[in-house]
């Protein structure tokens, strides 16, 4: 068959033009035709469902928007009620978090043994000075330490596992980079990162166990040395020498605090550290991991009978920069806001010039004095009064770190009701429009907050909807 040649058009001198290609022959020309057909039938398909689908997002009910400010935890929570499947999922990827979590407890232990070991070297024998008195290393517990090095590479194979390793190892208080140095009490992930990717893709592995997301035959996995540290780790936790220690340098304020060691974990060291072992739910809501940047989350959740859409923003370590994210979030249905009030005697990370209750209190007036936020309902969580309720035990007194509490009894529930008045006393005199005050007392693991949050929310779009229909002024 004789080929059909085309005439050469002026735009065919354009690079960028749409014009057939020089020379075509007749069967290149019908082949061309009929793929641009297909191709134009499968467009068309595609933004009829996209259209569909706005159509029915539109006739839909509002999704509902919460702005989260405080621990991730409550996503957790979230996820444990609503969305079982992707909770379970992250199994492994939790697993690492708390491996992390326990051998940067240890690490804390371990370097308060380095400074005790440095003061006594340092100081004569009979030297009363509370600083300069570490509680007696005998032997056994420098042997100990000896045998636990191997955990500081363990720390840092799971720091290079979580961040996804880099270039650059800095601190997160002075960087915005995603994590910090290994040996540093805490890591900061940046919300962007997919960390849980690299334990997710095991699931791919020949050898993955359903039952429980994770591979058991994994090489880079630090059980087997965890496993191998456990009776040493629990000598380490359980000596009353090293608890001696520990309350010496948390009293006189050395490079320890109470929020280095978690003692959930290092009270389960048989369990956590244990063949083949499993987190629960209730471990995976106690692991720790910072997270910066803002992440958004969806739920579907029946209230009333009715599926909605629930979408929770969780701003994490940047809540505090309030101007930077409120013009992004002043159409939420309700803010969470979550104040620490364990950390009434402790001070930032960041500024140790800045005490923790105080900073609450600063956040929590600058959001309810926003304009951006005048029309936003807030609800408002007193967290972690497990370890608030021990302290006011122990004999730590609220008056000595908030000074317009007085003379009042220093027990939970004087304290706490104080507190709640405070919070109650700042939305009432300073929020930019009438609001209701919704609060609650709650511990960091309490699913309990969740359903606190859907009956609030519930009374506060039923408010909103009796202002619309003028029957509420």
């Amino acid at each position: 068959m004789q080929a059909s040649v085309m005439s050469l058009a002026p735009e065919d001198n354009d690079p960028l033009s749409l014009q057939p290609p020089l020379f075509e022959t007749l069967e290149e020309r019908t082949a061309r035709l009929m793929k641009e057909r297909r191709e134009k039938e499968i467009s068309d398909m595609i933004d009829e469902e996209i259209e569909r689908a706005r159509d029915a997002e539109r006739k839909a009910p509002k999704a509902i928007k919460i702005l989260l400010l405080g621990k991730s935890t409550t996503l957790k929570n979230f996820q444990l009620m609503y969305d079982q499947k992707s909770f379970h999922a992250e199994r492994a990827s939790w697993r690492a978090v708390i491996q992390l979590n326990v051998v940067q407890s240890i690490r804390t232990i371990l370097d308060a043994m380095d400074r005790a070991q440095k003061s006594d070297h340092s100081d004569p024998p009979s030297s009363q000075n509370l600083k300069k008195s570490p509680a007696y290393l005998t032997n056994d517990l420098l042997e100990i330490k000896k045998r636990l090095t191997p955990l500081l590479e363990v720390e840092r194979g799971l720091i290079r596992r979580i961040t996804g390793g880099g270039s650059e190892l800095m601190p997160q208080s002075k960087s915005n980079a995603p994590f910090s140095k290994p040996g540093l009490k805490e890591i900061a992930i940046n919300s962007t990162i997919p960390w849980k990717n690299a334990f997710s893709r095991l699931t791919r592995t020949d050898h993955f166990d359903s039952s429980d997301g994770i591979d058991w035959e994994d090489r880079e996995d630090p059980w087997p040395i965890l496993n191998a540290c456990m009776q040493d780790m629990v000598y380490l936790w359980t000596c009353p020498a090293i608890k001696q220690l520990l309350v010496k340098q948390l009293l006189v304020k050395q490079k320890i605090k109470a929020d280095d060691l978690n003692g959930y974990f290092l009270d389960s060291l048989d369990r956590v550290a244990g063949t083949r072992y499993i987190p629960a739910d209730d471990d995976i809501l106690r692991a720790r991991l910072k997270t910066l940047g803002v992440s958004e989350h969806r739920f579907k959740i029946t209230t009333n009978g009715l599926m909605r859409d629930w979408k929770v923003f969780d701003v994490g370590g940047h809540r505090s920069q309030v101007t930077a994210w409120a013009p992004f979030f002043d159409d939420m249905d309700a803010i969470i806001f979550l104040a620490p009030i364990s950390g009434f005697d402790q001070v930032l990370e960041e500024d140790h010039r800045i005490n923790r209750l105080e900073d609450s209190f600063k956040l929590w007036t600058m959001i309810v004095t926003s304009p951006l936020l005048k029309n936003t309902n807030i609800i408002l969580f007193l967290n972690k009064i497990d370890i608030f309720r021990t302290k006011l035990a122990s004999g730590i007194k609220l008056k000595d770190f908030v000074v317009s509490y007085g003379d009042r009894p220093n027990d939970f529930d004087n304290t706490t009701s104080y507190l709640k008045r405070k919070f109650a006393g700042i939305m009432q005199e300073a929020s930019s429009s009438p609001r209701v005050f919704y609060c609650h007392f709650t511990t960091v693991t309490d699913t309990k907050s969740t359903k606190y949050i859907i009956s609030n929310l519930k009374d506060m779009l039923m408010r909103q909807n009796l202002i619309k229909t003028n029957l509420m002024p």
